[in-house]
């Protein structure tokens, strides 16, 4: 799958603010259906 021009800026923005990126790409699958999202990510909580 081909990344946007910005693929890169975004995706070292949220790592610079501490998100976590957990797929790149992801990728969802339903029966015969397949869907792709640039990134997948989360925020660790602080306490």
């Amino acid at each position: 799958m081909a990344k946007d021009i910005i693929h890169d800026a975004v995706k070292n923005a949220l790592i610079k603010d501490d998100w976590i990126i957990t797929h790149d790409p992801f990728r969802v699958e339903y029966e015969e259906l397949e869907i792709f999202a640039d990134l997948a990510v989360e925020k660790p909580h602080t306490m």
